[in-house]
């Protein structure tokens, strides 16, 4: 039976030029990462803020933030201008609600680290408080926080059974690269998938590895 086409976020896009390329292969969405404590692909918030404004049409803008206190998530994305918040590091439910009083019809998307089976209660819990959950690799409980880029694939057994469970549209993310995401979307049956280092050579985005991302994500989201 046939499915609908996932959704595609294109992440780490350093550029204007990258988020055109990204959408002329029909990403669905791109991430620009604010200062991280580790991982690939950080910019600066001029940079955020050029892209996001000259964003193409349709492609929503993804600003990717460490920050927990949300009267600062909310400066920030405000500055930046982007359509939405991927939060990569645990905020407790009354800050997710705060950000929904700070930033109206500004997306919420709270990033869930796949580690075991309690991630997938917190992913559960978390749903009906945000828009999306991403569903990527790393461990916020090391002395420096991995709070995603970290090009692991985790256990998409749990990552299935979050799809099956949470109350709202779910990425996955973690690893993904040509060679294996349409594995991925077999196996976990996510909205969308989320790729970074997977679709670059030395840092930067490689039209050929895109073209093979979005053409194996196609054949992976159906059937």
């Amino acid at each position: 039976m046939s499915q609908r086409k996932p959704a595609v976020k294109i992440c780490c896009i350093g550029s204007p030029e990258e988020a055109a390329l990204a959408a002329r292969h029909g990403a669905t969405a791109i991430g620009l990462v604010s200062a991280m404590p580790s991982g690939p692909g950080v910019i600066d918030d001029a940079t955020i803020r050029r892209i996001a404004a000259g964003a193409p049409r349709g492609v929503a803008t993804f600003l990717l933030t460490s920050r927990t206190d949300p009267e600062e998530i909310a400066a920030q994305q405000r500055k930046a201008g982007a359509d939405t918040l991927q939060l990569v590091d645990r905020l407790a439910p009354d800050a997710l609600r705060s950000l929904r009083r700070l930033l109206p019809g500004v997306s919420l998307v709270q990033v869930v680290h796949v580690r075991g089976e309690h991630s997938v209660e917190e992913a559960v819990a978390v749903a009906p408080l945000v828009d999306a959950v991403m569903l990527d690799s790393g461990d916020p409980d090391l002395a420096v926080r991995q709070l995603g880029g970290t090009g692991r694939v985790h256990d998409w057994s749990h990552s299935r059974r979050i799809v099956d469970r949470a109350d709202c549209p779910v990425y996955l993310a973690g690893g993904l690269r040509p060679t294996n995401v349409a594995a991925a979307l077999h196996a976990v049956r996510p909205f969308g998938v989320d790729v970074c280092s997977g679709v670059r050579t030395d840092g930067r985005l490689d039209e050929r590895l895109l073209r093979r991302f979005m053409r194996e994500a196609r054949c992976g989201g159906s059937g």
